[in-house]
């Protein structure tokens, strides 16, 4: 098993130019107010494909030799990922086979599809993802490129991290964390800040894997509103930086990330879906003493669909 470095990030770095783009740090005043911080939003919601997963699949795509890319490739993902992977698979001419939760949102299918990706649909509470993907690949021949526990994704991911650094020295940094690609990705950047993973309330797998010493893994079934934080469990790669490097571990409730939403678009000017605002609501309502702090926080993702968004401006 190879566990990725920041050498290897700053390799992604330079792979993904061109094909990712560099997202902006946001502040402001009424946030910094509120934390008690100076605030940096890494608005990872303006990236292409409007989330951070474009960062790791064009990395795993552009690290495949010509003629292993051009066989196609094919990935699992309730919706990010499979946006990222359609994405770059477009860019590099190459045909994409996505496999997703048939109760992904309607916004990240139909996305996916327009992107000219075969979309094949499960049950995830009844399937195994894994193993469709597995099937396909070894049938259509094709690269399965892994949403979180591949060295190339992490590194991918991490570049996020990296454009952070190149800003500002945070202290402390919030990041949504599900099967730990992002936060692991970032914390290899960033070896001097505090990580602070953040997952759904009662879908805690990443708490209770820190605090046994083995991974482990959600029961079926469990639903969030945060559905790109659904993860049955960590990868084994990511287990092994988060526990070198990972703080502490915050859960956050559903409201509680329907009311950062909404206070990141009437504060910040944001769009962000709700795994997207998983970090903010850590920051406000999760309990982390940042006081007097730089503090970073990973705005994963805003690819939300109307209702749901409407629903968090309502609250």
């Amino acid at each position: 098993m190879y566990v990725p470095t920041i050498a290897d990030v700053k390799v992604a770095a330079e792979r993904i130019k061109g094909i990712a783009v560099r997202t902006p740090l946001v502040r402001n005043d009424w946030l910094d107010e509120a934390a008690g911080a100076r605030v940096f939003v890494k608005a990872e919601c303006l990236q292409r494909g409007g989330a951070f997963k474009m960062r790791g699949a064009a990395n795993a795509l552009a690290a495949l030799s010509p003629e292993v890319r051009a066989r196609g490739v094919l990935a699992f993902s309730s919706g990010n990922h499979a946006i990222a992977v359609a994405t770059a698979a477009k860019h590099f001419g190459v045909a994409a086979t996505i496999v997703m939760p048939a109760d992904a949102p309607k916004i990240k299918l139909d996305t996916t599809r327009a992107l000219g990706a075969e979309v094949v649909t499960y049950d995830r509470v009844r399937e195994s993802r894994e193993e469709i993907g597995a099937k396909l690949s070894g049938e259509k021949g094709a690269s399965l490129i892994k949403p979180f526990d591949d060295p190339f994704v992490i590194a991918g991911q991490g570049t996020a991290g990296l454009e952070i650094a190149e800003e500002i020295a945070p202290d402390i940094v919030f990041v949504p964390a599900s099967g730990g690609g992002l936060s692991t990705g970032v914390a290899l950047a960033l070896p001097n800040a505090r990580i602070i993973a953040v997952e759904p309330a009662e879908h805690n797998d990443i708490e209770r894997t820190l605090a046994a010493g083995v991974i482990q893994r959600n029961a079926p079934g469990i639903r969030s509103i945060c559905d790109g934080l659904l993860t049955e469990q960590m990868g084994e790669i990511t287990y092994a930086i988060a526990r070198k490097r990972f703080e502490r571990v915050v859960a956050v409730t559903d409201d509680a990330v329907r009311r950062a939403m909404k206070l990141a678009f009437f504060r910040l000017k944001l769009v962000l879906e709700p795994s997207g605002a998983a970090s903010l609501a850590a920051l406000l309502e999760g309990g982390v003493d940042v006081q007097g702090k730089t503090v970073a926080i990973i705005a994963s993702g805003g690819n939300v669909d109307a209702e749901t968004f409407i629903g968090a401006l309502n609250v």
